[in-house]
């Protein structure tokens, strides 16, 4: 048996055109952005109103040392995707992936995922104990009622805002991640998984719930810690120990992801009721406006989204906390709970193979995205039972021979493309395997694009 491999088809579309610039230029973009934005504030005084909020901190109160929240604090989050891009992006060229190679990791799919994972490794070794410290460090620490109580708390120290605001940030990027690099098997799961994390982040935070926010954030973040460092175990050969990582790692998503984050689920349903009643709030004093005065409803009392948006809208103007707003953000958790129970699934598929005598592996994303799929051609034997072999046999007889092959093409599988550029791309500069950057516009044939294959393929090639 013979095994011949082919490139699996890019993304040719003006959007994957797009990604892949975006992902073959994660460094170049990102220090010019960067070098922009110091060179316009150093340069030019006028603007720099506008500049430093990109890099610093905004809305610090003097007189209390505190900072409060405000649109100015999307900038700031920007900066960090920024920073974010340009790196991840450097950390996995020029530290993970030489250390990947000392590891003797040499398959460029094994070194993809290998400096993935120790990226995010890297990550969440800084941002998880930051958020415990947080935690540790409040009135809620274990005592979920506490979330809710003395709402809304306006302001926050530094440690806390900028945080909260990186962590905004890694997600967003996240989102850009998962969307220029190669799509794998459960990409929509992850884009939903984004998408539900990052709007979470962004309503809590104008609705001044970050408390929850952090909480749910530390009991998430230690798994990725475990489950990467699994992963990297994995594909360093350490096959023995990456099975007792997975047992540890499974055992943490099962009381973190689901206990611990289906508590705080049943304490939005149960505490609210008593430590946050449903009216409206003075935001800066948190001073409560009875629902019965006339203001209530002119406050907005029972909407949504101008509750919710509060803090990006009007900083100093009334809030209020209804059942509507509670069942939003209940409904975003539930649904970010039912991704993890789909995941944790397919964990439970890995743990009975374990159990079994196999070795842990990631089913989740690990098998899709090689950049090339294995084909079968059998090779015949020199004395076969019949002397004259079927068409799809002396099809793969006339591959392996380099006998041109004549096939019939239906103009209707003619399209006419313009390439602009290799597509979208997987991560992976050591594996060399980019394409040029020709363009050229013309007929393109599925299964078709090298000429010399396409003339073989309708009998106009001589073999060599």
């Amino acid at each position: 048996m013979v095994k011949r491999t082919k490139k699996k088809p890019t993304d040719e579309s003006l959007l994957g055109s797009m990604f892949s610039l975006i992902c073959e230029h994660q460094i170049g973009l990102s220090v010019n952005l960067l070098l922009l934005l110091f060179l316009s504030h150093l340069m030019f005084p006028r603007i720099r109103w506008r500049t430093q909020k990109f890099f610093h901190l905004s809305y610090y109160n003097e007189e209390s040392g505190m900072y409060t929240s405000g649109i100015d604090d999307l900038s700031y989050v920007a900066f960090w995707i920024v920073v974010f891009t340009g790196l991840r992006a450097s950390v996995m060229d020029y530290i993970l992936h030489p250390l990947a190679s000392l590891g003797g990791i040499n398959r460029p799919r094994d070194v993809v995922r290998f400096v993935e994972q120790a990226w995010l490794i890297v990550y969440y070794s800084v941002i998880w104990p930051m958020g415990m410290y947080i935690v540790y460090n409040s009135s809620y620490w274990f005592n979920l009622r506490e979330m809710w109580t003395n709402w809304p708390i306006a302001q926050m120290d530094g440690l806390f805002k900028w945080y909260y605001l990186v962590q905004f940030a890694f997600w967003l990027q996240q989102i850009l991640v998962v969307n220029i690099e190669e799509r794998r098997k459960d990409y929509a799961q992850y884009l939903a998984h984004h998408i539900i994390t990052s709007a979470l982040m962004f309503m809590s935070y104008g609705y001044y719930q970050m408390r929850v926010g952090t909480v749910i954030l530390s009991c998430m973040d230690v798994v990725d810690i475990i489950l990467s460092a699994a992963k990297m175990l994995k594909y360093l050969g350490f096959d023995g120990i990456c099975d007792y990582i997975f047992g540890l790692f499974m055992a943490t998503w099962v009381v973190a992801r689901h206990g611990f984050y289906l508590s705080i689920c049943w304490s939005l349903y149960a505490h609210t009721p008593t430590s946050l009643p449903s009216a409206c709030y003075n935001s800066d004093t948190g001073v409560m406006l009875a629902p019965s005065e006339p203001g209530y409803e002119k406050n907005g009392g029972t909407e949504i989204w101008k509750n919710i948006l509060q803090t990006y809208i009007d900083p100093h103007g009334p809030v209020c906390w209804n059942s509507n707003i509670e069942w939003s953000f209940m409904g975003l958790l539930l649904a970010l709970q039912f991704i993890t129970l789909l995941w944790f699934a397919l964990i439970v598929k890995v743990a009975w193979k374990v159990v079994n005598g196999g070795v842990a592996d990631d089913v989740r994303s690990d098998d899709e995205g090689d950049d090339e799929e294995e084909i079968e051609v059998e090779e015949y034997s020199d004395h076969p039972k019949s002397s004259i072999p079927s068409p799809s046999k002396a099809k793969a007889n006339m591959v392996m021979e380099g006998v041109p092959l004549e096939e019939e093409v239906g103009v209707e599988s003619l399209t006419f493309v313009r390439r602009n550029s290799p597509g979208v791309l997987n991560y992976k500069r050591s594996s060399a395997g980019r394409g040029g950057g020709n363009r050229s516009s013309g007929i393109s044939i599925p299964g078709h694009g090298d000429r010399k294959e396409l003339l073989g393929r309708i009998g106009c090639d001589k073999p060599t």
